[in-house]
């Protein structure tokens, strides 16, 4: 009978796990609308099904990997399993938004502790050119599980309803379990010491505060009481997390990680991917179901080409990392996610959703190259030991690149839509009338995401003038954030190149970084 060595169940429970926790980043997209008809929710509740993932994701990832450091990464990472999945069966019984939200915050907490130990299990597993080849899988399979989560969402919402999209983690998780426990080695820092209690509140209230004024800022005003305290807010709290940090002795991030360029640029791909075309998936969900009208799985359909070419290229790019510099590789990925989402900025209200196939072609491609070459450079910048802290540092500034992305660009997006929508509608049919007619509801309901209700108590030339002008408003405000995700992806790209150098990775299980023309070969 042939027998798996362990460091290959390490492997498969490894990327069960992640591809877990990542679809449920994306796979919600294509089934908001239909959560939304479901418990009635508005476009902040929307936001929120994302973003109070990707916050507590974000929030306990540098906590879990000191943690892991501390107790063991297998132990955290079955906690994790048995965390993430009991949250999923929660989302699914959920009746109301703040039900829904609250459970998808537990389920990020669960995801957190998954995602920071992940890549340390699998560098403490493999060694050598097989630790490019498990970082190859590792980087297929979170390519493949962030592309393919709208197509997997569109087909369980449509055959199941949305509640699967969540029910159906549970028996995974428990199929992960019992791998973990049964097949993979325990493994921790030894010099690890106790939880840096100050830094996770502040850093948890900083980014909360900060988040849930992006998301509220165009309800409540941007110059009120409330946004202007929590921006204030979050800005003190930061600076005293920045404080709790250099005082501690065995902090949570540890910012002497920083002194090498090579994890400061990993850092910032990690954000930059997540704030551009990962944040973005939200909103071309939105524009393909909610202005194109179709249903989850013609949706999920049309996300194939970004899907299938970020599953292909990532175990290419997995290889390539141990025979070119990395560097290349997050250079041209973010390079050419850039150049993706700019080819999807030329949307107008009577385009159709192949004008994004483009994008999503030269984006797929670069989304493949970077997820592998940022796996590899997150911990091949630091000793072995220290690989649980780098996995969650890089992991949270991914997360909180989606969180403040999501946010960021929804509230652009939000006014924007409001501003061209008005705007189109001065000068059309029935223009003035409606704007007369409606009085302040138009602008709630085009905050909301509700224009569809103000729509239907109109006659029917008034509403086909509204739809039109809510199509120009729309798409108008759609290209303008995806603009701005390109730009984030840009600079990524620039920094990435800068930063990322060859002489700043170790070798494996070296304590200081080997000779340059060895170096890459050594890590990747």
């Amino acid at each position: 009978m042939v027998t798996v060595d362990r460091k290959w169940w390490t492997l498969i429970a490894v990327s069960v796990a992640i591809f877990m926790l990542l679809l449920d980043i994306t796979v919600v997209n294509v089934a908001l609308p239909t959560i939304r008809a479901s418990l009635h929710s508005n476009f902040s509740d929307l936001q929120w099904v994302v973003d109070a993932y990707s916050l507590t994701l974000a929030a306990f990832l540098l906590t879990a990997g000191a943690l892991a450091d501390l107790f063991g990464r297998k132990l955290l990472f079955t906690i994790g399993l048995i965390v993430f999945s009991l949250a999923s069966g929660l989302c699914g019984l959920s009746t109301s938004p703040l039900e829904l939200n609250l459970a998808r915050g537990v389920q990020g907490i669960g995801g957190a502790i998954m995602y920071a130990t992940s890549l340390a299990l699998l560098a403490q597993a493999f060694q050598g050119r097989e630790r490019g080849i498990a970082f190859g899988v590792f980087g297929a399979v979170t390519g493949a599980a962030v592309a393919v989560g709208p197509l997997v969402g569109g087909v369980v919402t449509s055959a199941f309803g949305w509640k699967w999209i969540f029910f159906i983690n549970v028996p995974i998780g428990i199929a992960a379990v019992i791998t973990t426990v049964t097949q993979v080695s325990e493994s921790r820092d030894p010099h690890a010491t106790g939880v840096d209690w100050g830094g996770l509140i502040t850093f948890s209230g900083a980014l909360f505060m900060l988040v849930f004024a992006l998301v509220r800022g165009n309800d409540l005003g941007w110059g009120s009481v409330q946004i202007v305290t929590l921006l204030v807010g979050s800005v003190v709290l930061l600076a005293l997390f920045v404080l709790a940090e250099h005082i501690q002795s065995r902090p949570m991030l540890d910012f002497s990680l920083f002194r090498r360029p090579a994890f400061d640029g990993a850092s910032i791909v990690g954000f930059t991917i997540s704030a551009s075309i990962f944040s973005m998936f939200l909103y071309q969900t939105l524009y393909i179901q909610n202005l194109l009208g179709y249903g989850p799985l013609q949706a999920g359909l049309r996300f194939l080409p970004i899907t299938f070419l970020a599953f292909i290229v990532a175990p290419i790019s997995g290889r390539l990392s141990v025979r070119i510099p990395i560097r290349l590789l997050l250079g041209v990925g973010m390079l050419l996610i850039g150049i993706g989402l700019l080819l999807q900025t030329d949307v107008t209200a009577s385009s159709s959703w192949t004008v994004l196939v483009p994008g999503f072609v030269v984006g797929g491609i670069g989304i493949g190259l970077v997820t592998p070459a940022l796996a590899s450079t997150a911990i091949g910048v630091v000793p072995p030991a220290r690989s649980g802290m780098a996995s969650g540092i890089n992991s949270t500034f991914r997360q909180v690149g989606i969180a403040t992305g999501i946010a960021g660009l929804g509230a652009v997006f939000q006014h924007a839509v409001t501003q061209k929508t008005v705007s189109a509608l001065t000068s059309a049919p029935h223009g003035a009338q409606i704007l007369s007619d409606t009085h302040g509801a138009l602008a709630g309901a085009l905050q909301a995401g509700g224009v569809g209700q103000i729509a239907g108590a109109l006659p029917a030339v008034a509403r086909a003038s509204l739809s039109h002008a809510y199509a120009t408003g729309f798409t108008g405000a759609f290209s303008q954030i995806t603009v701005i995700a390109a730009i984030i992806a840009l600079v990524g790209s620039v920094l990435a190149f800068i930063l990322v150098r060859p002489r700043d990775f170790v070798g494996t299980g070296a304590q200081a970084a080997p000779p340059p023309a060895t170096t890459e070969m050594a890590v990747a």
